[in-house]
């Protein structure tokens, strides 16, 4: 059985231009020949994902969404540039090929690379995979390490020291995500006005550890090869990728982590397999993390607060381009839910902190 993930069909509205395309592609990288197809990869809720194929080549074209976009978000060059630069250290990476910003070959700035192919974990595990409860504790374990490996990258080495500035980055992140909310707060969404008053007010100082941050990093941006499941292979989805705290970083990845005993209302915005029998919990996962990292992990309330409070305001800035009618992508009307949950889990956590 084929647990290859697999593109779909182009959703209305969100096709290219394939004439256009095609002929930049053939320009750009030598060596292609042949007819080209596209097809959509259809689970992402930001960037636009496209499979190319060219012949028997295989790549992925990213480009940023239709609609409202903040100001700083869908940096196309900035993602080639991350690729570019942690390719040679870090093999997970997909190799960059082109990154352009003529808008004249599809109205935006995309870059092209080419594709992992594998398996990617989406809110189940795939039809005819299974994971016994010791397996899966080590992908959960692998997951974790693999996290490790990046924020123990010398950034500086790799030509990344300029990429962003990581003291004052906790602060920056509690501010320009409030700011974000406000922005994009839509009148049938909650106002989050308590949890952003206890995350300025309880602000850890700048972190010792300075580090590559993905900022979303999970189970769904992550690749496994297809003849063994418990090996990654491959890391997608650097568009927010950036240098700062990187407890932030594991606060925003463990936002998406719903555990078997978590609520009914939490568990209905799981998007990927973190509850099948053997998964880490969220305390196991920031337990390993500070084994194999040698970071101390003292107040995780906070970082993971945050990480609720930012997973809540991506989810809210999709949902502001489906409220305006700027998608007509469905699947973006139940975000409203998953912010208010996320309101709640939030306040919970606050709660517990103290």
């Amino acid at each position: 059985m084929d647990l290859i993930d697999g593109a779909a069909s182009v959703r209305e509205g969100e096709q290219i231009d394939l004439a256009r395309v095609e002929e930049f592609l053939k320009d750009s990288i030598p060596g292609l020949s042949g007819k080209l197809e596209v097809g959509q990869f259809p689970s992402g809720f930001s960037n636009l994902t496209y499979l190319i194929s060219v012949g028997d080549r295989e790549m992925v074209l990213r480009r940023p969404p239709f609609g409202k976009k903040a100001k700083t978000a869908h940096d196309m060059g900035r993602e080639y540039r991350i690729l570019k630069a942690l390719r040679p250290v870090y093999p997970y990476c997909p190799e960059p090929l082109v990154y352009t910003e003529d808008e004249s070959v599809m109205g935006c700035p995309f870059y092209v690379m080419e594709r992992i192919k594998g398996i990617i974990l989406r809110k189940n595990l795939p039809k005819g995979m299974t994971l016994a409860p010791a397996d899966a504790r080590a992908l959960c374990e692998r997951l974790v390490d693999v996290h490790c490996e990046l924020h123990a990258i010398d950034y500086k080495a790799v030509g990344l020291g300029d990429f962003g500035k990581p003291e004052g980055y906790v602060r920056r992140q509690v501010e320009g995500w409030s700011g974000r909310y406000r922005d994009a707060r839509t009148p049938d969404a909650p106002d989050f006005e308590a949890v952003m008053e206890w995350l300025a007010a309880k602000m850890p100082p700048d972190s010792p550890h300075h580090a590559i941050v993905h900022n979303d990093y999970k189970f769904d941006n992550v690749v496994l090869d297809a003849s063994n499941p418990l090996k990654i292979i491959g890391v997608l989805d650097w568009e927010m990728a950036a240098l700062g705290d990187p407890l932030m970083d594991l606060g925003s990845s463990l936002a998406y982590w719903v555990e078997k005993s978590d609520p009914e209302n939490f568990q209905a915005m799981r998007l990927v397999p973190t509850n099948i029998d053997g998964a880490l919990t969220r305390d196991e996962i920031v337990a390993r993390y500070a084994e194999k990292s040698g970071i101390s992990v003292g107040r995780f309330d906070y970082y993971l607060c945050f990480g609720l409070f930012r997973l809540a305001v991506i989810a809210q800035q999709i949902y502001y381009r489906y409220y305006h009618r700027q998608t007509k992508d469905e699947r973006f009307a139940m975000l409203i839910f998953a912010v208010k949950i996320l309101e709640e889990t939030a306040l919970k956590v606050i709660e517990r902190a103290g």
